[in-house]
């Protein structure tokens, strides 16, 4: 399942990138945090697609 291995890898750098913001002030960390978050949207509305339409068609 290659989907799950995407969301587990973006939500890793997303962790890191999140402790180094909110608990060492890295503002850059904070910039890639938010376009981490982006791309979860992102891959996010994809998979949720994906779903429907495996969903309709059986």
């Amino acid at each position: 399942m290659s989907r799950i291995d995407e969301l587990k890898g973006l939500m890793t750098g997303l962790e890191e990138d999140l402790v180094k913001f909110y608990d060492k002030g890295n503002k850059a960390a904070g910039t890639r945090a938010r376009k981490q978050l982006q791309d979860l949207k992102k891959l996010s509305q994809e998979i949720r697609i994906e779903i429907q339409e495996k969903k309709n068609n059986g």
